[in-house]
């Protein structure tokens, strides 16, 4: 046991002697006094021994115990010091609050799509709209014709709050309010953040962009979501984008689609993006229940609209070339700085 406590001291001290700032001292920390510490399993290791033996050894361990943690504590009052005095170099003051060097940030890759798609359907004459994070189940099911016990409500792990309203899971939660706010004819795109309790993967995360655009007037048919949905789409790609529509289901459109475009990167031919198929389903869409336009105020009787889904998130990784969905929500400024520079 001598032998050990000898050998600790002198390890700790060539750490000690390395330890250049504080996260290194942590560590040190942990490796000596943590819960799976070497110190600690010195004192665990006491209890196979008796008598005078177990006291001299507890009074040593002890000691060396007190010994590493004031020297811990006082290098790390030193590194302070240290830190301090390049922070006020001679007369020279350091703002800290600068930008460092030349490079004062970057937008966000979703930021930069969201804006790009909010200038497109603004030039087409459509309102942009920002709307609320939480909201009631109301808001988020019922006013787009998902009843209580409804299935589609199990496709959806919700985040309930404490007050029993909810995170929204949903860009379309904010359908009932934009019908309500303009009425008809109405034209209007909502961007904004959602929440589902999602497995993280590569492809799965359980904070996401979308962004839920919607068009009513009269005679408004699935014609019209082709034509605005291949102009946005040829805007963000920078060239002709082809679209197709395959049936689907969503409670607050009928009839419901589901909107694929052929792969801008190999041209439909087949490759790593596509997974080799030639298209690329990127959003839901549909014409809106007449049960959506009657709780919105809006007669269904006069008056037709489309709704689509886009997934701001995805958008923005087929666009940047980013493989993994994690990383847009990472904060590696290594990752995120590589994009357009302010």
């Amino acid at each position: 046991m001598s032998e050990k406590i000898d050998e600790l001291k002198q390890t700790f001290q060539e750490d000690m002697d390395k330890a250049q700032n504080t996260e290194d001292l942590e560590n040190i920390r942990v490796k000596y006094l943590g819960k799976k510490g070497t110190i600690t399993e010195l004192l665990k290791g006491m209890r196979n021994m008796q008598g005078d033996e177990r006291k001299e050894a507890g009074k040593r361990i002890n000691l060396l115990k007190a010994q590493v943690s004031e020297s811990i504590q006082e290098r790390g009052k030193q590194i302070q010091k240290e830190m301090e005095k390049r922070l006020l170099m001679a007369d020279r003051r350091v703002d800290i609050s600068l930008p460092a060097g030349n490079n004062i940030g970057s937008l966000h890759p979703i930021t930069i799509v969201q804006r790009e798609l909010e200038e497109i359907f603004s030039s087409m004459g459509f309102a942009v709209e920002d709307y609320n994070e939480v909201v009631t189940e109301y808001q988020n099911f019922e006013a787009v014709n998902v009843p209580k016990n409804h299935p589609a409500r199990d496709m959806q792990d919700t985040y309930y709050l404490d007050n029993g309203e909810l995170l929204k899971t949903q860009t379309s939660a904010a359908q009932n309010y934009i019908l309500r706010k303009y009425g008809a004819p109405c034209r209007a795109i909502f961007p904004g953040r959602c929440f589902r309790n999602e497995a993280l993967d590569a492809s799965h995360e359980n904070t996401f962009f979308q962004m839920e655009g919607m068009m009513v007037d009269k005679d408004i048919s699935v014609a019209n979501l082709i034509y605005f949905m291949e102009t946005m789409l040829s805007e963000v790609f920078q060239t002709d984008i082809t679209v197709r529509l395959r049936p689907g289901f969503f409670p607050f459109t009928e009839p419901s689609f589901e909107l694929d475009i052929q792969c801008p990167f190999c041209g439909g031919k087949g490759c790593a993006t596509c997974k080799h198929g030639g298209w690329i389903e990127l959003c839901p869409c549909g014409m809106i229940h007449p049960n959506v336009l009657k709780m919105g105020g809006v007669d269904p009787d006069k008056y037709t609209g489309f709704a689509f889904g886009l997934g701001l998130t995805r958008l923005a990784m087929m666009k940047f070339d980013i493989n993994d969905i994690r990383v847009l929500n990472s904060g590696n400024l290594k990752a995120l700085d590589q994009f357009t520079i302010l």
